[in-house]
């Protein structure tokens, strides 16, 4: 029986957004002075991690999907369900918005559309993040977007460090300058822009826009989520529930000193935001810290957490 964690190692993205807060916050060696993106918990075709230890070694997590479906559960699914970033905006993410399911198989040809949800690690003072739009009617929304009437269309809210927004397909959005996040979101990577400031790239190409399949996806009106964040000490462990709903449950740990011991009910995916500590379980003690992204496979019977850490946390709901 697989009884460890499998720890994964880092994929790194860049963006024109991006900077060096990855390194400076989480001591990544980050192979971009534009480095946008970690992608720490992916089997994606575009960036799928390498597992960094145990009889997994070297394999790709895409390839233990594949290929020892016990680790999770045996849940069904053509592709590992899940992706898991930290991104650092050291400019204005682009206004977007992702398709559902069933646009994103009927037109993209891809298993998933793209519901995500953000936890703010960090954030510059008067941040903000774009989320919703004041359209009443697609009629409304097209011609507002034609026109360039950003500053009316666009709802923007101030970010501060522990914030939590959970971000349906659908909804238009964008990460303002200055923010660390972590993203949990399903196993895509379908964005379309809706708009880009006129930027240019270095060649003095402005990015390319979607508008005919933006205006198709959007929701309209916009609706803002209803969440319930709830809080209790289980096992030992502080723990608030962020969101519950189709694709994933997302939480955030505080780990104070030792665990009881934890009996997971199917695989969790665990990135550490803060803190340093070990995880035991029955074939040995695993040191992790800040930065640090792993999977308790489903076959792993209990476990013990011990250090002073803080992890965001998640599971697969398909």
């Amino acid at each position: 029986m697989y009884n460890e964690p499998i720890f994964l190692q880092p994929e790194f993205k860049e963006r024109i957004w991006g900077g060096t807060k990855l390194n400076e916050i989480f001591n990544y060696d980050i192979p971009f002075e534009n480095t946008g993106e970690c992608w720490g918990i992916s089997g994606h075709a575009n960036g799928a991690n390498r597992i960094k230890n145990g009889p997994l070694q070297g394999s790709t997590l895409a390839e233990a999907w594949s290929q020892h479906r016990e680790l999770f559960g045996n849940e069904e699914g053509a592709e590992f369900p899940l992706l898991v970033k930290i991104l650092d905006s050291k400019r204005d993410l682009s206004v977007q918005v992702h398709p559902d399911d069933t646009y994103a198989r009927e037109i993209e040809k891809e298993n998933y559309g793209k519901t995500e949800c953000w936890y703010v690690i960090d954030c510059e003072e008067g941040a903000e993040i774009i989320f919703g739009h004041h359209a009443k009617s697609q009629e409304q929304l097209a011609s507002m977007v034609e026109q360039g009437e950003w500053d009316e269309l666009l709802h923007r809210i101030p970010v501060k460090p522990g914030d939590f927004y959970y971000v349906p397909s659908g909804t238009i959005h964008a990460i303002g300058e200055g923010i660390q996040i972590l993203e949990t979101q399903q196993s895509s990577d379908i964005t379309y822009r809706v708009y880009d400031y006129d930027r240019t790239d270095n060649n003095g190409k402005k990015r390319v826009l979607h508008l005919d399949r933006s205006l198709d996806v959007t929701n309209v009106p916009h609706e803002n989520p209803t969440l319930e964040r709830s809080q209790w000490t289980e096992d030992g462990i502080k723990k608030e529930k962020l969101v519950e709903e189709a694709y994933f449950t997302v939480h955030h740990w505080s780990l104070e000193e030792k665990s009881h011991g934890i009996t997971p009910e199917t695989y969790q995916l665990f990135s550490v935001i803060d803190g340093e500590g070990t995880l035991t379980t029955e074939i040995g003690i695993f040191s992790f810290a800040k930065g640090d992204h792993f999977i308790i496979p489903a076959t792993v019977e209990s476990y013990t957490l011990e250090g002073t850490a803080s992890f965001i946390t998640s599971v697969s709901n398909k």
